[in-house]
Order: C-alpha cells, then sequence, then structure tokens
C-alpha cells in the first residue's frame, strides 16, 4: 500500500534520531517530533503552540537565538552549540541546525529546527581528556593530547579528514579511531592502500568495472566506494598516486559518483572519504605531483601526526602498553623493564617510529626469560644511541 506523501513525510520525521520542530512567525511551535520529546523530555502536547524558548530554556534563546536569525535572514544555521534545559532541568548540550520555511510563494512563514543530543560526545571529550589511552592511541605528550580532544568533533563531522605523518606513526589507528567514534561506525569502513597498484588495477579496485571492461574482467565487480558505501573510506597512501588518477579521484569526490570502468551510467555513493599520507602533499605540490584541487578537497580537517623522536614522553607508556599486549599473547610472564631498558628505549631516535618500537618490545619479549627486559634484550643499534645520551641522567 502507497502511503500519501504526507503521511510518508510525517513517519520519516517521527523516526530520526534528531529531533525536529517547526515554528510559525511568531516563534510558536507548530510541529514537535518524537526525538524531540525525549531530548528535551516534553511531551508534544504541551510542547504545540508554545513559543520555543518556553520549551528549550537555552542561553542564546533571548539574544543569539540561530533559528529567529535564520528566519529574519532566510540564511541556515548548522552545528551550533547550545546547552539547554530539559523538563527535568538538567542541562543537555545540543548542536543545533535551522533553516527557513517559505510557503509555494516564497514568502517566508516560520523556520525549522534539527537538533542532536551530543551527552555521548561531551562526555567522551572529557574522558579523553583525562586519559592517556584511548583504544589503540596513546599519549601524554602536548600533541597527542591536542589530537585526544578534536577526535569527538571530527568523528561526529562528514568532512573529509587527511592525515599526515610519518611511516610507522599510527595514521590507520587514528582512522580507526574516528570511524569508531563517529555516526557511522555500524556502517562499512573499507581500507585501500593507494601506493601498491598502478592506475588501471587502482581505478578498477576504487570504482569497480563492467564485464569485458578490460582482458580478464570476466564479470562485473563493485568497486570500494560501492562497498563502503554509507559509511568510510579510507585511501592509505595518497601522496603515492599519479596526477591522472588524481583527476578521476576528485571527479567523484566533488560529484559524489562512481563510474565503473566500461560503464556508461554513474552511481550515486555516500561515503566518507580519508585519506593518509607520509609525503609532504604541499611540496609535491609545487613539484607538481600532486593536484592543488585534489590536496584542497581532501584536507577539509587536516590531522597531523609527529614522529616518536617529538613525542619522547609517551614512550614509556608506549612501550608499556606493547609490552603487556605481547606478553599476554605469547603467555609469557614479563612484570616490566629495567631501568637501565627504559632510558635505553627513550633515548633510541626511532626511525621507523611506533611500528618500530612494537616490534622492539617484541623481539625483546621473545628472548627474555626473567621477570623484566633487560638491555640485553634489545638489539645493538639501541645500546649504541643509549652509550651518546650518557651523560643526560635520564631516570624513571
Amino acid at each position: 500500500m502507497k502511503l500519501p506523501s504526507s503521511d510518508l513525510t510525517s513517519l520519516i520525521l517521527e523516526s530520526l534520531d534528531e529531533g525536529v520542530f517547526t515554528v510559525d512567525a511568531n516563534r510558536r511551535i507548530t510541529y514537535f517530533n518524537a526525538a524531540a520529546e525525549r531530548i528535551t523530555g516534553v511531551k508534544r502536547r504541551e510542547a504545540l503552540g508554545k513559543r520555543c524558548h518556553e520549551v528549550f530554556r537555552a542561553s542564546i534563546c533571548q539574544s543569539e537565538c540561530a533559528l529567529m536569525r535564520t528566519i529574519e535572514t532566510g540564511a541556515p544555521s548548522r552545528n551550533v552549540q547550545v546547552t539547554i534545559l530539559n523538563a527535568r532541568m538538567e542541562e543537555i548540550p545540543i548542536h543545533v541546525s535551522t533553516v527557513a520555511l517559505k510557503d509555494a510563494h516564497g514568502e517566508m512563514i516560520g523556520g525549522v529546527e534539527i537538533f542532536r543530543d551530543v551527552t555521548d560526545v561531551e562526555a567522551l571529550r572529557h574522558e579523553l581528556a583525562q586519559k592517556h589511552v584511548f583504544q589503540d592511541i596513546i599519549g601524554a605528550s602536548r600533541r597527542m593530547q591536542d589530537l585526544f580532544r578534536i577526535l569527538p568533533d571530527v568523528a561526529e563531522s562528514d568532512a573529509p579528514v587527511l592525515i599526515q605523518g610519518p611511516s610507522g606513526s599510527g595514521k590507520e589507528i587514528v582512522a580507526q579511531a574516528i570511524v569508531d567514534l563517529s555516526p557511522r561506525r555500524e556502517k562499512p569502513f573499507v581500507r585501500v592502500n593507494c601506493g601498491a597498484l598502478p592506475d588501471t588495477l587502482l581505478e578498477s579496485e576504487l570504482f569497480g568495472h563492467k564485464k569485458g571492461a578490460f582482458t580478464d574482467a570476466w564479470r562485473d565487480k563493485p568497486g570500494r566506494f560501492v562497498q563502503a558505501d554509507g559509511g568510510t573510506i579510507l585511501l592509505d597512501e595518497i601522496g603515492d598516486t599519479s596526477p591522472a588518477f588524481q583527476v578521476k579521484l576528485l571527479r567523484v569526490l566533488e560529484d559524489g559518483e562512481v563510474q565503473p570502468l566500461g560503464s556508461t551510467v554513474a552511481q550515486k555513493v555516500d561515503v566518507r572519504v580519508m585519506a593518509a599520507t607520509n609525503k609532504d602533499l604541499k611540496q609535491a605540490i609545487g613539484a607538481g605531483d600532486f593536484r592543488e584541487d585534489l590536496y584542497y578537497r581532501l584536507c577539509v580537517v587536516p590531522l597531523s601526526l609527529p614522529p616518536l623522536r617529538e613525542r619522547k614522553k609517551d614512550i614509556p607508556l608506549l612501550a608499556e602498553h606493547f609490552l603487556k599486549m605481547i606478553a599476554l599473547k605469547r603467555g609469557k610472564a614479563i612484570e616490566g623493564f629495567t631501568s637501565q631498558a627504559f632510558k635505553a628505549l627513550y633515548d633510541y631516535h626511532y626511525p621507523g617510529n611506533v611500528r618500530e618500537l612494537e616490534n622492539l618490545v617484541e623481539r625483546a619479549v621473545v628472548l627474555c626469560h626473567d621477570l623484566h627486559i633487560d638491555v640485553t634484550h634489545l638489539p645493538d643499534e639501541i645500546l649504541l644511541e643509549t652509550a651518546k645520551h650518557q651523560p643526560t641522567g635520564t631516570t624513571f
């Protein structure tokens, strides 16, 4: 049975997790959906007919009301941060978006407000600020704590993210953390190493192909963008792609459509794009190896991971984390490091960054048959580096 369009619209609005309400030109509420009831604690019958500030009781209601500004100017607002009081007089942080409501003749007749409860996001932000570890991202250093603070905002957004950092610094782990915090967490997360494939294969891998598009194309194959529809795609090593391929990728990002090889029909996809690279893309732009327009399309939210040598404070935390994880996996009862081993790990310069530290700890766990890892379980290059720093007097 086909529903009338008005009934279908109401069904959709009542199914949303976001609160939605409409007001007339006098800011009196004319519609109030189920999520709005849940978030505010105010019943629909009590809200209808009231002015919106009587229901939301937010600090901006009288002076800087986003909805009133939209009604007066016609300009929409997006993700305005507001704290409201619910029916139990509890403070609820919300993000508000507004749009003008016009009749068939274009006359202003009111406004629509969509709002989202971000209590969990704010609680997570506070939790991250108190912790040195979040999932597999570990850091007490200022730069890592700064990253922890912005991760909830980055995750809530659908904006493209460019994660830059040297090899082994943990770019993939940061990407996974963003996905795990995002509204798309239950949707596909597809990773593609763009540097591992030549252009033709990469294009087929990302965009798909039709049967007969090239030799050995025996059947239709959906691309990774289609597989990630509704979710997130990580384009790793994006700096290793050719300018010719970058043109095709730019078109997909601009249009939100992919066209499989051998097809004349484009397919719409809803995918959040993240990219990662260990290269300086601005330098690559200057050398003509990377398109500037693609860079700015990808770099809406830039995240930069420092090399491990620039976050020395994190080395003991990382070493302890890897030791617990690896010793448990290998069934070894190793309690920790001797102070000499800790100093040796601290003084090393880590050209391979966090990944190298993890490998060093795993090697030490394999060789250690005592309760503590000592310098004798570390490779010679670590000990040579320690000798250079002997006068520092670093202690743990």
